[in-house]
This record gives structure tokens, sequence and C-alpha cells, in this order.
């Protein structure tokens, strides 16, 4: 039988999973204003190893509680035109926008649902730039749960029209993410629920490592370099710990080389793994809103992962981003948002610097139909109207 427990990623400290408890108390305690959060929970898994193609196996969540909806399995594209137009035989997009609601989130907010039901909770509140919270409204309706979602309203239409499709209660933020994040935690606080944000849960890191243990499955086996869009820095690290609990367990032998791609106009993460410290938050500025915050929630455990694991930090323009975008749909088919072209753009941008025989993952993490106006800024529509051929 497994054993399933939460380890702070900050002072090592173990407790027990619960509901009552999201962060290390003893770090948290020190947490100042604009930083990252600070302690920030890790679930350890001990005893039998899993079987790595039955994903609820590494996830401390019985099956049982999990929403009757079809999460992950995604599909891992072999992108033809587009392997022959860069020079990689070897690339591969794993596509998420096949998600539920369209993107990598729903992994995040199947297992929060699971958690919850396991543990008797009907509310979630969960603060998001569009893409968690139209997630959690999605999955949390299936799951049968109440949601309440603080969203900056400044967030793409097609995302609120989703969230509010699927029953969420919208609490439109007259400010940035940040602000949607903090207004959400003195809610939860004050009026219960399970709050469901990114790094602060820490299922949310838990749901996102599944993505890697599909590659691994779909592969057979370890590629050499992943591509990843970052913001808060939690799927960073829930990909991160996917690969680690394969090697923990002894179903693979290595970590693969990760590429951190940030915007320029948003990359705290880059900025702190270059310099070794968070300093004063930037205000964020890119068209890629998925991956735009001012403090990143998870950005102490993402730089310490990057670190251990010899991981890579790079940026991209918007500009870059929008043609990657363009150059993704145009050779395959598959149309992403900004934030879910960046792991391309990135990819672009180094390519030169990788071998051209590697194995090489770009997880695309977004649907473009939740930002079309940011398509849009790049593309000509045709004057008038024929009246014949």
């Amino acid at each position: 039988m497994k054993k399933f427990f939460y380890r702070c990623t900050q002072c090592g400290q173990e407790y027990e999973i619960s509901p009552e408890i999201m962060l290390c108390p003893v770090c948290a305690a020190e947490q100042k204003p604009d930083e990252p959060l600070r302690g920030v929970l890790q679930v350890v898994a001990e005893g039998k190893t899993p079987d790595p193609r039955n994903i609820y196996e590494f996830l401390p969540v019985e099956k049982e509680f999990f929403p009757d909806m079809p999460v992950g399995s995604t599909p891992l594209w072999r992108p033809k035109n587009l392997r022959k137009i860069l020079g990689f035989p070897n690339l591969f997009l794993k596509d998420d926008t096949a998600n539920p609601t369209g993107s990598l989130k729903d992994r995040a907010s199947f297992l929060v649902a699971a958690f919850a039901k396991k543990f008797g909770i009907k509310k979630i509140v969960v603060a998001s730039t569009g893409n968690a919270g139209s997630s959690m409204a999605g999955v949390g309706a299936c799951a049968g749960l109440e949601v309440i979602l603080f969203v900056p309203k400044t967030a793409p239409r097609a995302k609120l029209v989703q969230a509010l499709q699927y029953g969420a209660k919208l609490m439109p933020v007259d400010g940035n993410y940040d602000l949607a994040f903090d207004l959400s935690l003195q809610y939860s606080k004050k009026h219960g629920g399970l709050n469901r944000n990114t790094a602060y849960n820490p299922m949310t890191i838990e749901g996102k490592k599944t993505v890697a243990i599909e590659i691994f499955n779909q592969i057979g086996g370890i590629p050499d370099y992943v591509f990843v869009p970052v913001g808060d820095g939690v799927i960073l690290a829930g990909t991160y710990r996917g690969f680690e609990d394969l090697q923990k367990f002894g179903l693979a032998k290595k970590i693969p080389t990760i590429y951190a791609v940030q915007s320029e106009g948003s990359c705290a993460v880059c900025r702190a793994l270059a310099t070794g410290n968070f300093d004063r938050p930037i205000p964020s500025k890119t068209i890629a809103d998925s991956i735009s915050v001012d403090i990143p929630r998870n950005g102490y455990y993402a730089v310490e992962l990057l670190r251990r694991h010899n991981g890579k930090c790079i940026t991209v323009s918007d500009e870059e981003i929008l043609r990657a975008q363009k150059i993704l749909s145009e050779t395959t088919g598959l149309f992403a948002e900004p934030a879910g072209a960046t792991s391309l753009a990135g990819f672009i941008k180094v390519k030169d610097q990788i071998p051209a025989d590697a194995t090489v993952v770009l997880l695309i993490t977004g649907t473009g139909l939740k930002d079309i106006d940011s398509a849009t800024k790049i593309l000509e529509f045709p004057d008038g109207a024929i009246k014949s051929v």
C-alpha cells in the first residue's frame, strides 16, 4: 500500500495530508509582502512502485473520488511538417488543448475536485487570469461543486464566458492577477471553501505532474528536452515532479533538460534564476495572459527545481509568441493560445543549441479559441465581400 504525505519544499518538515493545511505553517509565518509563497508543500509518495500506465497510482486521492470526466490522456503529436521545417525529426507536441475545458489546468482541477469530494467539501474558491478559473468551473460542474472565481476584469472574454457557462460565480477584480489571488484568499478564509489557488493548494502541482507521466508512456521513455510555458511556475514544478517520481521509483534513469519559457513582459522566474533572488515586482505586460504574473507564487520552488536539475529559463517577445502561434497553426492545424505557443517560440529561439536528433517535447497548454482577439493582431482580414466568382 502506498503512503502519501506533505513535505515542505523549504524546511523539509512533513505533514499529514489534510484540507486544514495548504502551506507549511513554519515557513509561511516568514512570508513577506510582494514575494512568492513561502512554505509551498509537495506531495511525497512511498511504498510499492506504481504502474506508469495507471496514473491514479501516482496520486494521493483514490480513483473513486474523481469526477466522471476525461481529463488527461491527451494526444502526443508527431508534427511532420513542423519537424521538416525546423529540422528536428524527433519533435513532439503534447496537446493539452484536448482537455475538456481546453487547457492543461484541467489536470490540477481534476485532482482538486477529487480531494474536495474525499473530504466532503462543496465549495471551491480560485483566482485566475482565465484558464484555471474556467477549468475549475468546468470540472466543478461535473463534480457538483460550487465554484467562486476571482478574475481580473480584463481577462479574455472567451474565458469568462466559459466560466459563466459552467455555472461559476464570477468575482471581477479591478486589478491584476496578484490582487485577485489575495482577494480570493481573504474570501476563502472568511467564508470557507477549499482554495484552489495555484501553488497555495498542493494539489495544483501534484495534478499537473500527470503530463510528464503521460509523455513517458507515449514516447516509451524520457525525452531529452521539454519546453514549458511559465508564469507562476506550477506547470513547471508539476512537470518536474512527474519525472522525479518516475526516477524515484526506478522507472526512468534521468530527468530531461527542461526549458522554462517566459514572456519578456512577465519573466520574474528567469530574472530570479539569473540574479539569485526575487526583487521588487515589475508590472507584467504581455499578450500571453495565461502566464502574465507580477509575483510568481511558486517562484521559490520553481527556481529551486531548475537549479537542482540544471534546467534553463529563456524569454521570448510577444512578437515571437504570435509568430510561433501562426507557424504552429499553419503547419500542424493546432491552434494554441499565446501562452500555449510560447513553448514553440522558445524552442525556435534556442534550437541551434540543441542536437538535431534530440527528442524534444513542447507543451501546448491551452487552445487558441480561448483568446481569438490576440490571434487577430497579426492576421489580415479581406476587405469587402465578393459578389461573384
